[in-house]
C-alpha cells in the first residue's frame, strides 16, 4: 500500500522538513521607507530600475531577488533544478521575462496575491517527493504595472478610496532543498548558531466567492478564503491557534483584517493573539497614506523573507503559519461584471535546531 503523507482533506505533512537555503528581498523606494527599510537586501531608488516600462522593471526586480537568492544559498543557477515562480501580470510577463535568462527548468504560476504560498507549496512538494532539488520558489509585484493591469494607469490621477490597498513593489525568492544549509554558503540570516527555517506542511486553498465584485476593496475579497484556509488547516492537523507563534496573513490590511476576526469568531476560532498582516507589517500608515495597507505579490513574499524567515530561523519563533492571500480577477472579468473570488494557501514553517 502506497504510504500516504496527506493529513485531512487538503494538508500535507511532510515526512522531513523542506529546508530554506537562501532567501533574498528586493523593493522599492516606498518600501524601503517603512519599518521594516533596513531588513530587505535591496532597496532600489529608481522604481523604473534602469528600464524603459514598468512591466520591464518588474522583471528585473525579479532577476535580482532570484539572483541574490541563489548566491546566498551557495549555489550557482546551473544547479536550480525548477523554478516556481509567478507575478500579477497577464501571462505571468513578469516571471517570464525575468526568470527566463537564467535558464532554469521553469513553472509559471498565477495565484494574484498567493503566488508566494502557491510557489513555496509545490516547490516543497517536489523537493520532499525527490522530483527536484534544490527548487527556486519566487513572485514578484509593482505598483505602477499593477495599477495600470488592474485599475487605472498612474497618469489619470484617480483618487483611492480607503478600502484600497497599495501594491507593493517587491520581490521575494527562496531556495528549497532536502539538506540544511551551511554555514560556509549562507551569507545572511538563514543559518544561526540556533538553527535553520523549514517547511513543514502546508494546506492547499480552495476557491471562495462571496460574490464581491469591487476591485478596490481587496482585503474584504480575500478575507473569506483566509478563513476558510485556516479554518480547515486546523481541522486537518487538530490544531489550536496557540500552536503558533505567529499567524501572518498576507495582504488583507485593515478592512481585511477586521472580517477575517468577524468570519473566524464564527468558527469559534480566535487568532487576534498570533495574527499579523505582512500589509499592515510593510508600511507605516500613519506616515506613509496606504490607506488600507500594502497588498500585491510582492507583499507577502518580501516580508517573509526580510522578517519572517530570519525571525524563524533565529529561534525567535518556533512555529508560524504564513498564508497569502489573492483576490483571482483579470481585467477581462472585472470589467465583464464577474464577481472576485478569493483563494489562500497556508505554509506552516518551523525552527530546526542545528
Amino acid at each position: 500500500m502506497t504510504k500516504t503523507f496527506m493529513q485531512g482533506n487538503s494538508s500535507i505533512s511532510f515526512p522531513h522538513p523542506v529546508f530554506i537555503q537562501g532567501c533574498a528581498s528586493v523593493v522599492g523606494k516606498k518600501e524601503g521607507d517603512g519599518p521594516l527599510g533596513k531588513l530587505f537586501d535591496e532597496i532600489c531608488e529608481d522604481p523604473m530600475f534602469g528600464t524603459d516600462t514598468w512591466e520591464a522593471a518588474e522583471s528585473i526586480m525579479q532577476k535580482k531577488a532570484a539572483s541574490l537568492a541563489i548566491e546566498k544559498s551557495g549555489f550557482k543557477a546551473s544547479e536550480i533544478r525548477m523554478a516556481f515562480a509567478g507575478d500579477l501580470l497577464a501571462q505571468t510577463a513578469a516571471s517570464s521575462f525575468g526568470i527566463a535568462g537564467m535558464e532554469i527548468p521553469f513553472y509559471g504560476l498565477y495565484g494574484a496575491c498567493s503566488t508566494m504560498g502557491e510557489s513555496l507549496s509545490l516547490g516543497a512538494m517536489t523537493v520532499s517527493a525527490g522530483y527536484g532539488d534544490p527548487v527556486l520558489c519566487a513572485t514578484s509585484s509593482h505598483f505602477a504595472s499593477a495599477e495600470k493591469e488592474f485599475r487605472f494607469p498612474l497618469g489619470y490621477g484617480n483618487q483611492r478610496p480607503l478600502s484600497a490597498t497599495w501594491t507593493v513593489t517587491g520581490s521575494g525568492a527562496c531556495i528549497l532543498s532536502n539538506l540544511p544549509p551551511s554555514p560556509d554558503h549562507t551569507k545572511k540570516v538563514l543559518c544561526t548558531s540556533n538553527g535553520y527555517a523549514a517547511i513543514t506542511g502546508i494546506t492547499t486553498g480552495k476557491l471562495v466567492d462571496f460574490g464581491l465584485k469591487d476591485a478596490l476593496n481587496m482585503g474584504g475579497c480575500m478575507a473569506p478564503a483566509a478563513c476558510d484556509t485556516i479554518w480547515r488547516h486546523f481541522c486537518d492537523f487538530q490544531r489550536s491557534p496557540s500552536y503558533y507563534d505567529q499567524i501572518f496573513t498576507g495582504d488583507l490590511g485593515l478592512v481585511g483584517q477586521k472580517i477575517l476576526f468577524d468570519l473566524l469568531e464564527e468558527k469559534q476560532i480566535n487568532i487576534q493573539t498570533q495574527h499579523n498582516d505582512c500589509g499592515l507589517l510593510i508600511f507605516d500608515n500613519t506616515s506613509q497614506d496606504t490607506h488600507s495597507g500594502g497588498s500585491g505579490c510582492g507583499c507577502a513574499a518580501s516580508v517573509l523573507t526580510a522578517y519572517i524567515l530570519p525571525n524563524v530561523a533565529s529561534g525567535k519563533w518556533k512555529r508560524v503559519l504564513f498564508i497569502p492571500t489573492g483576490a483571482l480577477l483579470s481585467k477581462v472579468s472585472f470589467n465583464e461584471g464577474d464577481s472576485i473570488p478569493g483563494i489562500a494557501h497556508a505554509v506552516v514553517i518551523e525552527h530546526i535546531p542545528a
